[in-house]
């Protein structure tokens, strides 16, 4: 006959053994395990580091930098430029765009040193509460933000859109691909369609783009 005290303690070990089990798979392994061959412990090798220059808002900026750091962690966390917002940091909601030699890009996914000598432009250097970029003054006026976090990249991106429409850059939607597009809507919202507002003000993002287009009224149920 199995006595249920031996039962228990069975059962007590399983359950003990299997919550240490569970607890070293989630721990990190340790960063000074020792070497296969040498016996030695395993050090983490220096970053390598590499000069890069740059202008970001008209300003020369020279700096060593982890060849790994993003030009998003250098804006911030260098430069201090904190406007441009670090959001999905996987380059689907457009928070950290950027103005790179007049193209708008993520900055969350290129690498600093991969600009070298590039004129880079931030929300900070697009306007100032003294002399808001039309842009900027369109946002407001039109309410195109309610908790704001997109709205640095949602400013930098129409920017550079409305200058892509400026020189004749087609989009997915451009009816003929020779002709100039038009800032309608359609093709607004096309353009603008890298960045996500959480907060769902599209519509009024599309009017404060619109009126700086000169086209305020004008596609607006394109």
């Amino acid at each position: 006959m199995i006595d249920s005290s031996d039962i228990n303690q069975t059962r007590r070990e399983l359950l003990i053994g299997g919550a240490l089990t569970a607890t070293a798979a989630a721990l990190p392994p340790m960063a000074c395990a020792q070497g296969p061959d040498t016996g030695q412990a395993a050090t983490t090798p220096a970053p390598v580091t590499a000069n890069v220059a740059l202008r970001v808002n008209g300003q020369r900026y020279e700096m060593d930098l982890d060849t790994r750091t993003t030009l998003l962690d250098m804006l911030r966390e260098h430069l201090r430029l904190t406007g441009t917002k670090k959001g999905c940091d996987q380059g689907q909601c457009g928070a950290c765009t950027v103005i790179v030699d007049g193209r708008r890009i993520n900055s969350c996914l290129s690498l600093a040193v991969m600009h070298e000598g590039a004129d880079i432009t931030t929300i900070e250097g697009l306007g100032t509460p003294e002399k808001l970029h039309p842009l900027q003054a369109a946002f407001a006026k039109h309410d195109g933000y309610q908790c704001g976090y997109c709205t640095p990249g949602q400013t930098c991106s129409a920017v550079a859109a409305l200058d892509e429409i400026r020189r004749g850059v087609p989009s997915h939607v451009s009816g003929d691909l020779t002709a100039q597009p038009l800032p309608s809507a359609a093709e607004l919202r096309e353009r603008m369609s890298g960045n996500i507002c959480r907060c769902g003000a599209y519509s009024n993002i599309i009017d404060a783009i619109t009126e700086v287009a000169g086209t305020a009224g004008k596609g607006a149920n394109a």
